[in-house]
């Protein structure tokens, strides 16, 4: 699926596997972030815009193995593997080492569309990523998560996280208000 002159835009979503939605403590406002991603995925199919899904992996024999079930995506995200375009990752940047950049390259996409997790790392990572390779980010507030960890609560992790990124990195947007 081509992105077009009247629709650059494309959809990432980062990291929504079993590990990650299954940890203890669990992401903060999981449902209703997976409901919101959904909602995107739909958006996006609908408009035409690539999706693209990647998975975060780590060596072999460790809890994300390549082959782990750990690292699959989430069974209600409603990602189509035959359609849309799942891939590995194995930094917490979505661009090193895949073949992201060129793929939305070719596709003709000038802004990216973040969602996913975990907000600190791999959002944070590809957000900053991004404009470093002259793509614009949105990312949507309300469809990005992280958990609790013992220095800070995920609700203050995401708000801090929104407020530094916008601006000099991402345009926020909410999934209420944004269209492909």
């Amino acid at each position: 699926m081509q992105a077009s002159a009247s629709n650059p835009r494309a959809l990432l979503i980062i990291d929504m596997q079993v590990g990650m939605f299954s940890s203890d403590p669990p992401p903060f406002e999981g449902e209703r972030v997976l409901a919101n991603i959904n909602t995107l995925i739909a958006g996006a199919r609908a408009a035409g815009a690539p999706i693209y899904a990647v998975r975060h992996t780590g060596p072999a024999g460790s809890p994300l193995a390549p082959d782990s079930a750990l690292t699959q995506l989430l069974p209600a995200l409603a990602v189509d593997p035959a359609r849309d375009t799942v891939f590995v990752k194995t930094r917490p940047n979505c661009f090193v080492g895949t073949g992201l950049a060129q793929w939305l390259a070719e596709a003709g996409v000038t802004e990216l569309v973040i969602a996913g997790m975990k907000t600190e790392y791999c959002v944070d990572a590809t957000c900053r990523a991004a404009l470093d390779l002259g793509v614009r980010a949105v990312l949507i507030e309300d469809a990005h998560s992280t958990a609790n960890t013992p220095a800070l609560d995920a609700r203050d992790i995401i708000a801090h996280h929104n407020r530094t990124l916008n601006g000099p990195f991402v345009s926020l947007a909410r999934t209420a208000d944004f269209a492909f």
